[in-house]
C-alpha cells in the first residue's frame, strides 16, 4: 500500500484506539519486531493498541477494507516467529485487554481477556481455592490470547492437557470485523462446530481471540518436588513411565542433562544440586490434598531408583529446584540466537533419537552445540542448537526429518510460525493442508491475519 493511503490508515485508527495507542516511533516499535529468541525479525510501521473488543474490531474492519495485513500479538514470548510483521505489517496489540473476572466458585471457571498474564490469571484463580493448569516458565508475560493462538501446552499437560483442553469458551473478532462470542461455559454444549477449538493453534491467522472462559482445577496445597540423577535416559523414561502408573497425582515430569545444568549454574550463579554430576536429570512434581512426600518416595523406590535424590517440600527448596530446569531457556540465550526446536517423539524412541542427535548435528555443523532438555513425560523434546547462523535451516532441516521418521512430530506446543512452515508436510498430508487453506480463505479472504505463518507458500 502506498504511504499515504497507509497514513489514511492510521488516522482512521487513531480515531478509534486514541492517538497514545497508534505507535509509531521505531524506538517504541522495535520490541515488538523481534521474537523473543532474538532470531527472527521483521518492521511495522506502526502498533495498535486496542483497549476493549469494540475498539480491536472496529481497527479490523478499517484494516480489511484498505486491505492491510495485521500481526496479532500478545505478550510476545513466542519461539518461532509466529507474533513478528515479517513483512512490514501493523501489529495490533492485545495487551491493553485485561479484563479479568471473579472466579466462578461453582463452575470452577473465569473469563480473561487475551492480555492477561498466565501468572495473573494464575493468582486469581489460587484467590478462589482453584488453579489454572497450565504453566509455563514465561508465566509473568506470556497471555492468555498468546497461549491460545499456539496451544501452549507447558509443565502440567500430563495430568491436566493443554490449553485446548482448557477452553470452554472464546470472544474472537474475525477478518471482517465482526465479533463471535460463546462465554457461556456450559461443560456439554453440542450446538455445532467448536469455534473455540478451531481458533486454538490457529496462530492469529483465522481470527483475534480478545477473552476465552476458562475451566480451572481444584487447588491441592500440598506439593511435593523431587530431582533425581540417572546415569542414562532409557533408565530415566523406565522410571518415570513407572512412576506414572504408581503415581496419580504426578504434575510435571522433566528432563534435562549435565551439560545444560553446568551451563545454567554458570550464568545464574547456582550450586550443582549433588556432590556429583550425572547425565540425566527428571524432575517430578506431584500435588494433592495430601501431602504426597511418602508417595512419591515409595514410587521411586519401585521403580528402582537407586541414584541421587533432592527433594523439595517448601516453596522455597521447590522453587531452587525448579530453577535447575526452568532456567535453561534464559541461559542457553546467553549464548546467541539459538534454533528453538519443540518436538514430539513416541515415548520409546526418546532415548535412541537423543543419543544419535548431538552426533547428527556435529557432522553438518561442526560448530554447533546442542542442548537438550524438555517434559520426558509425555515426549516433548525441547532441541537449542546454538553457534549456526539464524537463517542457516540446514540442521533444522536434518533434524525434523529425522524426527518424521520416528513417527513424532516438529511442534509440540509452539506452534508452527515462520520457523517451521515449510516442514509442514512432513507432519501434514497435501489433504491436511489444502483443508487448512480452505478454512483460511473461508474466514480470511483478503488475507489480513498474520499472512506469513503456519502456511508454506502454494
Amino acid at each position: 500500500m502506498a504511504r499515504h493511503g497507509l497514513d489514511a490508515v492510521l488516522t482512521r485508527v487513531a480515531g478509534i484506539v486514541g492517538s497514545p495507542h497508534v505507535v509509531v516511533d521505531p524506538e517504541v516499535t522495535r520490541p515488538y519486531t523481534v521474537d523473543w529468541t532474538g532470531r527472527f525479525h521483521g518492521t511495522t510501521p506502526a502498533v495498535i493498541r486496542p483497549g476493549s473488543v469494540e475498539e480491536l474490531a472496529e481497527v479490523v474492519r478499517v484494516c480489511a477494507e484498505a486491505r492491510v495485513a495485521i500481526v496479532p500479538q500478545g505478550g510476545n514470548t513466542g519461539l518461532v516467529g509466529g507474533g513478528v510483521p515479517l513483512e512490514g505489517e501493523l501489529v495490533l496489540s492485545t495487551r491493553r485487554l485485561t479484563a479479568l473476572g471473579e472466579v466462578d466458585e461453582i463452575a470452577g471457571q473465569v473469563t480473561a481477556g487475551a492480555g492477561v498474564a498466565i501468572s495473573a490469571l494464575q493468582e486469581r484463580a489460587r484467590a478462589a481455592g482453584l488453579e489454572y493448569p497450565v504453566d509455563l516458565a514465561a508465566r509473568d508475560s506470556a497471555t492468555v490470547g498468546g497461549t491460545i493462538a499456539t496451544n501452549a501446552g507447558g509443565l502440567h499437560v500430563i495430568r491436566w492437557g493443554g490449553t485446548r483442553a482448557q477452553l470452554r469458551g472464546i470472544e474472537a473478532v474475525l477478518a471482517d470485523g465482526s465479533v463471535v462470542r460463546h462465554l457461556g461455559g456450559l461443560p456439554k454444549d453440542n450446538t455445532g462446530l467448536d469455534l473455540a477449538g478451531l481458533l486454538c493453534g490457529s496462530e492469529g491467522t483465522l481470527g483475534v481471540v480478545t477473552a476465552a472462559r476458562l475451566a480451572l482445577v481444584p487447588r491441592l496445597p500440598e506439593r511435593v518436588v523431587t530431582l533425581v540423577g540417572f546415569e542414562d535416559l532409557r533408565a530415566a523414561v523406565a522410571v518415570v513411565a513407572r512412576v506414572r502408573r504408581g503415581l496419580s497425582c504426578l504434575n510435571a515430569a522433566e528432563v534435562f542433562f549435565a551439560d545444560g545444568l553446568a551451563l545454567v549454574c554458570e550464568v545464574e550463579g547456582l550450586r550443582e544440586p549433588f556432590g556429583r554430576s550425572w547425565p540425566v536429570y527428571v524432575l517430578l512434581e506431584a500435588s494433592d490434598h495430601d501431602d504426597p512426600t511418602e508417595r512419591m518416595s515409595s514410587a521411586l523406590a519401585a521403580a528402582g531408583v537407586t541414584g541421587d535424590v533432592a527433594v523439595g517440600t517448601d516453596a522455597r527448596t521447590r522453587a531452587e529446584l525448579w530453577a535447575y530446569r526452568e532456567r535453561h531457556t534464559s541461559a542457553i540465550n546467553t549464548l546467541g540466537p539459538p534454533h528453538k526446536l519443540d518436538l514430539s517423539l513416541p515415548l520409546p524412541m526418546l532415548p535412541d533419537f537423543i543419543a544419535r542427535l548431538p552426533e547428527v548435528v556435529a557432522r553438518h555443523a561442526p560448530s554447533a552445540r546442542t542442548w537438550l532438555f524438555g517434559h520426558i513425560g509425555d515426549g516433548n523434546l525441547h532441541v537449542n542448537i546454538t553457534g549456526t547462523a539464524p537463517d542457516d535451516e540446514e540442521v533444522d532441516d536434518i533434524i525434523f526429518r529425522m524426527v518424521a521418521s520416528c513417527g513424532g512430530s516438529i511442534s509440540a506446543e509452539h506452534g508452527i510460525g515462520t520457523a517451521k512452515k515449510r516442514w509442514l508436510h512432513l507432519n501434514r498430508s497435501a489433504a491436511e493442508v489444502r483443508a487448512f487453506r480452505r478454512i483460511k480463505r473461508a474466514l480470511d479472504p483478503v488475507g489480513i491475519l498474520n499472512p506469513n505463518v503456519l502456511l508454506p507458500p502454494e
